[in-house]
């Protein structure tokens, strides 16, 4: 009965997102039709409010949200879901709805540090073709789009939504603070600062931006300092988070109705996913302490 109620849940789901697609690709034509009498080109919003959280992830990322296949994601995932609650139960069901989400989360953190991480080593180098163009007479806005078409993936990238604004009208330091604030980064915030207080009070922009670049040599070096300091304290962590996980692996392989007795019995199964929960909770607290260090 429950299989047949899921089934019958699964089936108007799936109806109900045939027709939001359906009103959708209705309304997209005629905003279409519309705007191609009036001669206009339908403009490309940098984020959307209905998505707008998510969509700030996997631009942070360097990807672009796939918004014609949100609707076969979601079906996918309900088919896990359904294709888990019928072979194993609850359990399964839970970790098919949980584990996606993680990973894709994870994954685009992931992506966003190691972007972030290239983004900063990359800036001192077209910081540095910025001074060279102000010597030879431009102005701060021209070196600075123009240092920003000659820049490496994926600084170039990121950077590009400077250059969009700018041609659009919006102030430099205006669109340096929206990719800082995009991005949380303390570089470009201090990046933006400075050129906002040269375009308030002017002063020398060679100046400024050379003192900028010795800043961000000494952070880097100052963060590479660090993490050798901490190594000894994050390989702890790390053997901490692991040594559990292992030795439940080898009792398994070794002798799995050791673990199995206890999973069998009701007592024995509440202590071991309490102790996988305090293990997670124990990863995640070792995880935000090694982030603040």
């Amino acid at each position: 009965m429950n299989i047949v109620w899921l089934l019958g849940a699964l089936c108007l789901t799936l109806m109900g997102l045939a027709l939001l697609m359906l009103h959708r690709g209705w309304q997209q034509a005629r905003t279409e039709q519309v705007l191609g009498r009036l001669g206009q080109q339908r403009p490309q919003p940098t984020t959307n409010r209905r998505w707008g959280a998510l969509e700030r992830l996997f631009l942070r990322a360097g990807l672009s949200m796939p918004r014609e296949r949100v609707g076969l994601v979601f079906v996918s995932w309900l088919c896990a879901l359904a294709l888990g609650q019928l072979l194993g139960g609850w359990r399964l069901a839970l970790l098919m709805l949980l584990a996606p989400p993680l990973l894709g989360r994870l994954y685009l953190a992931w992506r966003y540090r190691r972007r972030v991480r290239r983004m900063v080593q990359q800036l001192p180098q077209m910081l540095d073709q910025v001074v060279r163009s102000l010597q030879t007479g431009r102005t701060l806005g021209d070196a600075m789009l123009r240092a920003i078409e000659t820049s490496p993936e994926p600084l170039r990238g990121s950077l590009a939504r400077v250059q969009r604004n700018v041609q659009l009208g919006v102030a430099l330091p205006d669109a340096l603070d929206d990719v800082a604030e995009l991005y949380e980064q303390e570089e470009l915030r201090i990046l933006a600062i400075g050129v906002r207080v040269n375009h308030l009070y002017g002063g020398s922009a060679s100046e400024l931006l050379g003192n900028l670049t010795k800043v961000i040599h000494e952070r880097e070096l100052i963060a590479r300092q660090l993490r050798a300091m901490t190594g000894e304290t994050r390989l702890t962590a790390v053997v901490l988070a692991v040594l559990p996980l292992a030795m439940a692996g080898y009792i398994l392989a070794v002798n799995p109705q050791y673990l199995m007795s206890m999973w069998l019995d009701e007592g024995g199964r509440r202590m071991l996913i309490v102790a996988f929960v305090m293990q997670l909770l124990g990863c995640l607290m070792m995880w935000r302490m090694l982030r603040s260090v």
